[in-house]
């Protein structure tokens, strides 16, 4: 039987970030985007955690992101 990977909120918004620092996606692109860049049984795992967190996958990825903090204000 295949393990399946456990993701809470702070693991995925935290995966995002990153990809987001990394310029391979943007706060404007719908969170059904990332699914392109996440391994398909990963993606799997992580959209059932954003259904249960009443996340859509057409919302934008910064709402995903959620507060972020600026050090240069």
């Amino acid at each position: 039987m295949v393990q399946l990977a456990q993701y809470s909120l702070t693991m995925i918004q935290d995966e995002v970030r990153q990809l987001v620092e990394k310029g391979v996606v943007n706060r404007q692109q719908p969170i059904y985007s990332l699914c392109k860049h996440i391994p398909s049984r990963e993606w799997v795992c992580m959209e059932g955690e954003l259904e249960k967190c009443d996340f859509l996958l057409r919302d934008r990825i910064g709402d995903l992101m959620g507060h972020e903090t600026w050090d240069n204000d």
